[in-house]
């Protein structure tokens, strides 16, 4: 069915802060549908479901029993097109669309194609939006992005401080972009009723992540980088910045099971962080990985190069009171596995 047009009432738009919606708030375990039930009859389209995220997301869906899951591929589907979107949504018939296909990359990456970033994401997102609600999708799952938070955000990022500043240059494109999506997320819930949820998850890391040099996030382009120099006997690695700057990080497990408790549990239009609730800093990060890896060398800080946001810390709160989720792994253990993953692919390819 086609959504209903009419107009919501007024006084439930702009969202506020701390107003309860749809009666989520704090429900307790018992209130909360039975997850193989939920997918039960579903037929899901995850966009970005061959990537490092969406790949487990696809593999928590399939093990909850989902009725079909369907992963475009950007070969056959490029979603920065109408006609494509269209098409995919006439071919799968989605129940529920969780959105993560995204262009994403470092810092390096962000300062060298900040219009790919800003287009490509935007595109995609606002047509998958507009054509889920004309085919009557009965729910919409956005993932953005804590680039999206302003750069002196004060820690823990609470999401009522959204629109509080301008993003971190370097990424700021991409964090627009995102945020673009969930305005247009809100606006079509205000005028058409349409259930369109926002996620923001904290920076991923894991198994299967991206370590292409040239593209991939701080853990892996550091696991990378002194695993190499170890396999050489280098004596010292160079690192972006002055490694003062922190980041917080969540295991890509972790994440796939937030976002499935989000589209299961929650209904509303408030964004909502996903995250571990930890900080580190680059430094002690760093250091870190070079001990689980071996690499007895020198670190060599270089300043000249960005540090990005100063500081990246998530209030998980709203998370764990909406749909109940809280994070599981350790961060060590999970860059033990991430380690452990990327030796064996490493090792394979060489």
């Amino acid at each position: 069915m086609i959504y209903d047009q009419a107009r919501v009432s007024s006084d439930a738009w702009p969202p506020r802060a701390g107003v309860k919606e749809d009666g989520m708030d704090e429900q307790r375990g018992a209130e909360w549908p039975d997850s193989r039930a939920f997918w039960a009859d579903k037929r899901v389209v995850v966009t970005g479901g061959s990537g490092f995220l969406g790949s487990y997301v696809v593999a928590a869906l399939r093990g909850r029993g989902a009725r079909e899951v369907v992963v475009p591929r950007s070969a056959r589907y490029d979603l920065r097109q109408g006609e494509a979107v269209r098409q995919l949504l006439s071919d799968a018939r989605p129940d529920l669309v969780i959105h993560m296909a995204a262009r994403v990359g470092g810092i390096g990456a962000n300062r060298e194609h900040p219009a790919d970033f800003f287009y490509d994401n935007l595109m995609m997102g606002a047509q998958l939006i507009h054509e889920s609600w004309r085919a009557g999708v009965g729910k919409f799952v956005t993932m953005g992005t804590v680039c999206a938070y302003p750069k002196h955000t004060p820690v823990p990022f609470r999401e009522d401080d959204l629109w509080n500043g301008y993003p971190e240059e370097t990424n700021a494109p991409y964090g627009v972009a995102k945020k673009a999506l969930l305005v247009q997320g809100q606006s079509y819930r205000a005028q058409y009723g349409f259930n369109s949820i926002f996620l923001l998850p904290v920076n991923l890391y894991g198994p299967g992540d991206n370590f292409d040099p040239q593209s991939s996030h701080v853990i892996p382009a550091l696991i990378r980088k002194c695993q190499e120099a170890k396999e050489r006997g280098d004596t010292a690695i160079e690192a972006w910045g002055d490694g003062s700057p922190t980041r917080e990080f969540l295991y890509v497990a972790d994440a796939a099971e937030g976002i499935l408790l989000a589209a299961e549990r929650y209904d509303g239009p408030l964004p909502v962080n996903i995250g571990s609730g930890s900080e580190i800093s680059i430094r002690d990060l760093t250091e870190q990985i070079a001990r689980l890896v071996g690499f007895e060398g020198e670190i060599r800080w270089d300043p000249s190069k960005p540090n990005g946001q100063p500081r990246r810390k998530l209030d998980t709160s709203r998370a764990r009171a909406l749909f109940g989720f809280e994070s599981r792994t350790p961060f060590e253990e999970g860059l033990r596995h991430t380690i452990a993953w990327y030796r064996e692919h490493h090792l394979a390819a060489v």
